[in-house]
């Protein structure tokens, strides 16, 4: 797992200036939306809509903005009816690259993303090309000033996670996707905030990068996050964790 956790807690880090402007927000109401859509608007019955609700909530969106959310998606309110696609392709070096988009719009936001890739010393790639590569999880990131190693290890075993690593200064725990939010309430009940958890997707193995190669990753990264279709980036990079943060810093 190494590299993931490092770029996984800046990306949440930048969360918070997201919300300011909205993005955060926009991205939550779509995946909400399609969830209620997909599967009913009963969080109990709807594993996906109760793990967006509880993301929503965790970005401190009002109640009201997420019940509206659910009635769009229900066609008890009148909204923008949202496909989803996933693009696959390669970043710098060949890091391998998957999106979630959800879009009203689907030729429109094609065309952007592949402009997106081109311009950032990537291009798309068929469907397939590199989705082998990932395994969907449940990823959970604690602090070591957070929990010791045999006190964290008896929570997540109990919770049923599957796996935990040490990288750097932080835990890395991975669980199925159906055992996510029993590992997280686990936690939560012995007062212990993860850094990050989220269902990701965690690849096999990772592409070093530095220099160049991994400014150019991180611009990608970033303009691909940041575009309103864009619900999800994955990618398989590893960048060592004082570049990585320097960098971060620097944009």
């Amino acid at each position: 797992m190494s590299g993931h956790s490092k770029w996984a807690t800046i990306k949440h880090k930048k969360g918070a200036a997201d919300a300011r402007r909205g993005k955060v927000f926009t991205k939550l109401i779509k995946e909400i939306t399609v969830a209620a859509r997909i599967s009913g608007s009963d969080p109990d019955s709807n594993p996906r809509l109760r793990t967006a609700i509880v993301a929503a909530k965790a970005e401190n969106m009002p109640a009201d903005n997420i019940k509206r959310a659910i009635m769009k998606g229900t066609g008890e309110l009148p909204g923008s009816v949202y496909e989803e696609s996933v693009y696959e392709g390669y970043g710098p070096a060949g890091v391998a690259v998957i999106l979630e988009v959800a879009t009203d719009n689907k030729n429109r936001t094609l065309s952007e993303i592949r402009h997106i890739f081109t311009k950032h010393a990537g291009n798309l790639g068929a469907n397939g090309c590199v989705a082998w590569m990932f395994s969907k999880k449940g990823y959970v990131v604690v602090g070591k000033d957070k929990a010791d190693e045999e006190t964290l290890l008896n929570l997540i075993t109990e919770a049923g996670a599957d796996d935990m690593a040490e990288d750097g200064s932080n835990w890395e725990i991975l669980c199925a996707p159906g055992q996510f939010q029993a590992v997280v309430d686990g936690l939560k009940a012995a007062n212990i905030t993860p850094a990050v958890a989220e269902v990701t997707m965690i690849p096999q193995s990772y592409v070093r990068l530095t220099g160049k190669h991994a400014e150019q990753m991180l611009r990608l990264m970033d303009e691909l996050e940041d575009h309103e279709d864009v619900q999800h980036v994955y990618a398989n990079f590893d960048i060592p964790e004082a570049e990585l943060t320097a960098l971060a810093q620097a944009k």
